[in-house]
């Protein structure tokens, strides 16, 4: 079965359907593209087809281009491979729109249309954006878009130029440059699609068939055509086109090449003809392909994150699928696993000291789904069934039956530990207990337990509805089962799993503190407090260290170096950081929820801008350093402790590294994760950076023996431990 298929009705529509053999969703291949090329002529050339109508075997039309084949492409034959494949696109696209018209006259084409039943995504839309006429299936929950630019690349067959011509720059903007999602009804209002119908099929097959030589023609096609809203060397367009460099620059600024490219092809290719305006998008979209910026946000983002959502680390075991689960704790943590629980079908039991804290839990779902309906994304009876699945109490014997049990009382160990008695004492023998922590060891958490085999730690992260990461930690007595069960009950959740071996602050937190303190001693050390944020701002961090430590608030920070300094003695090494923290809470400055932090903030609690209470307590020093000095010193604090993470066994795939920092903490997602962007600067120069900040900041920015070995190899991280590989 090939992935493109073709029949020819009587009444002379020849129906293409796309269905690739032993996918949910369709995705395009260099070969899938040949096929449908040679169906293309072959239909054009058959003097009893009247016309074309392109369609999906799947409930869905399709999810876009194979990722993989285009990062064949470059490996393959480099930039030229890259461009040759994509002008391959754009020829097989361009003949669609033409579909065999006199090139001069615009007359005796073939009415083509496309009729999609779901979602369409990326190429899956740039291929209906080349026929004549779009119609799309009555469908709320499919999705219609162009999302290249969230991993790192832009439309390049075709989709950039097409729906710019079509929309006009502006209102094309937050589909190219933010990869906005519509569902049918609100593409066909902003002019993306044409139709939305009950039977897409039969429509587009009625439309072929009274089409007319005039619907065939596109407008940029057509004589006197101008780009909706002006063309980039006419005043009103010019003007576009400066309000959307400054939009990038500033969401961006400067660090991920796929926007600005996208807005160059838009901008030169308007102000040339269309086939000239293709072969700019595809000379940009092979500049993008070929940064390593590129490169690297496609293996984590895409390839990277769906092996590990798939179970690449999964160990062996029967299915593990959750069908009750015991939230221990309704605090907003319980209450937010429960919320995500319950949403994907799970049975919940929500527990808490008091009957009114639990159903305080529970409220915490009726206005999460309150809001979903307000914004037309949930229905009542949605609210309804969910709510329905959760039972919120105070009693233990609740728990009979839950083959899950997740604890997400206070970071005590004694509570948490009287907790997990109470709750083993009425499980079934076989359940697994899972305890949500950000920094305690499990495997002395899971002593309280009368089956440690069957206690793993699953740290969520804050809030659960929106944060994407769940860091499974396997204790030193943790069974396979409860790893399985584990990543089996993430993946019902829709989250993203990364599994780490126990250690202090595990893998997540050991990398976040080491950020928040380097910007924290920067400032005792008298470095501008808005050169630190700006500088991780422009290295692509979401928040700067500073304003990272008032969201997760200051006391929280005081109370993990107390517990550090305890655990450490002699060899803390963060007393400068305390200087600062402890002096901020001795203020009352909390963090964002009091309203007070290193940030001030109004009576609504929106953040103000740096607090001037700083500049008295710690002068700012005569003498700034650099702003590649300060750069230098938040993302190696950062990317070190990854390495020094994966030396010691807490990591065991840099894949998890890498999908873990950029989901979990925001690391610069442009670099591809700490151990991407390691790779783009090269073991060599990273170790001669290091060897720089230690001789002038100290030890903690000793480069790691992996790392200097690895320079002295000219081995990279993924050319070692890329796809799965164990560190040895």
């Amino acid at each position: 079965m090939t992935d493109f298929t073709m029949e020819k009705g009587a009444d002379g529509v020849a129906i293409i359907t796309w269905d690739v053999p032993g996918k949910s969703m369709n995705v395009l291949s260099m070969d899938g593209a040949t096929a449908l090329n040679g169906l293309i002529d072959d239909a054009l050339a058959d003097e009893a087809v009247k016309g074309i109508v392109i369609t999906s075997g799947k409930k869905d039309f399709a999810a876009g281009m194979d990722l993989k084949v285009i990062a064949g492409m470059k490996e393959a034959n480099g930039a030229q491979g890259v461009f040759d494949g994509v002008m391959t696109l754009h020829h097989l696209l361009r003949k669609i729109e033409l579909a065999g018209m006199d090139p001069k006259t615009k007359k005796g084409g073939k009415p083509i249309a496309a009729a999609l039943p779901g979602t369409a995504l990326g190429i899956g839309l740039e291929l209906p954006l080349a026929t004549h006429r779009i119609f799309a299936a009555d469908n709320p929950k499919a999705k219609i878009g162009l999302p290249e630019i969230m991993v790192g690349i832009f439309p390049g067959a075709g989709g950039t130029t097409r729906l710019a011509r079509k929309l006009g720059a502006m209102v094309a903007a937050p589909f190219l440059l933010e990869g906005k999602l519509s569902e049918p009804k609100k593409a066909k209002a902003a002019g993306i699609i044409d139709e939305v119908v009950e039977d897409p099929l039969a429509a587009a097959r009625a439309w072929v068939l009274e089409a007319k030589e005039s619907d065939l023609v596109k407008p940029w096609d057509a004589k006197g055509y101008k780009m909706p809203g002006g063309e980039p060397f006419h005043p009103a367009g010019f003007m576009t086109f400066v309000g959307a460099s400054a939009m990038v620059h500033g969401k961006t600024m400067g660090v991920y090449p796929a926007a600005k490219a996208l807005l160059s092809a838009v901008y030169e290719g308007g102000m040339v003809p269309f086939d000239q305006a293709l072969k700019i998008e595809a000379r940009w979209f092979t500049n993008v392909l070929m940064n390593p910026s590129s490169t690297a946000m496609i293996r984590s983002l895409f390839i990277n994150k769906e092996a590990l959502e798939k179970g690449a680390n999964r160990p062996e075991a029967p299915d593990q699928t959750v069908r009750k689960v015991g939230i221990l704790g309704a605090g907003m943590m319980g209450a937010g696993i429960a919320y995500v629980s319950a949403m994907a079908g799970i049975e919940v039991v929500l527990i808490d000291a008091a009957q009114e804290s639990a159903e305080r839990g529970k409220a915490y779902s009726t206005g999460l789904l309150d809001k979903a309906i307000s914004r037309k994304k949930a229905t009542e009876e949605k609210k309804a069934e969910v709510l329905a699945r959760i039972t919120a109490t105070t009693d233990y014997a609740a728990l009979q039956g839950c083959d899950l049990i997740v604890e997400a009382v206070f970071e005590d160990p004694a509570v948490k530990a009287e907790v997990t008695k109470k709750a083993e004492a009425v499980i079934p023998a076989d359940a697994i207990f899972a305890t949500n922590t950000s920094t305690l060891p499990i495997s002395e958490l899971a002593k309280a337990s009368a089956r440690p085999e069957q206690f793993i730690g699953i740290h969520f992260f804050s809030p659960v509805d929106k944060m994407l990461l769940v860091e499974i930690i396997k204790g030193r007595e943790t069974g396979p089962v409860a790893v399985a069960k584990a990543l089996d009950f993430v993946r019902q959740i829709r989250k993203t799993p990364i599994v780490v071996n126990d250690e202090r602050f595990f893998y997540a937190n050991r990398c976040i503190i080491p950020y928040i303190n380097e910007g924290i001693r920067m400032v005792a050390e008298g470095v501008n407090p808005t050169l630190v944020e700006n500088a991780a701002k422009m290295m692509g961090m979401p928040l700067g260290p500073l304003q990272l430590v008032d969201e997760t608030s200051i006391d929280l920070g005081v109370k993990i170096a107390k517990a550090t300094k305890a655990a450490m003695g002699d060899a803390y090494p963060d007393g400068a950081v305390d200087d600062v923290l402890f002096w901020m809470a001795d203020q009352g400055r909390m963090g964002r929820k009091s309203n007070s932090g290193f940030y001030a903030y109004d009576d609504a609690g929106k953040r103000q801008g740096l607090w001037e209470g700083l500049d008295p307590q710690f002068p700012r020093a005569e003498d700034q350093p650099s702003l590649e000095d300060v750069q230098h010193r938040l993302m190696f604090a950062q990317s070190l402790e990854a390495v020094r993470a994966l030396e010691d066994g807490v990591l065991e795939d840099i894949r998890e590294g890498d999908v873990g920092a950029i989901l979990g903490w925001g690391f610069a997602p442009w670099s591809g994760g700490p151990f991407g962007w390691l790779d783009i600067l090269g073991a060599e120069r990273a170790v001669a950076i290091c060897d720089r900040l230690a001789g002038a900041h100290g030890d903690r920015f000793k480069a790691p023996a992996l790392l200097r070995e690895m320079a002295a190899k000219g081995d990279s991280f993924y050319g070692r431990f890329g796809a799965g590989k164990k560190a040895a």
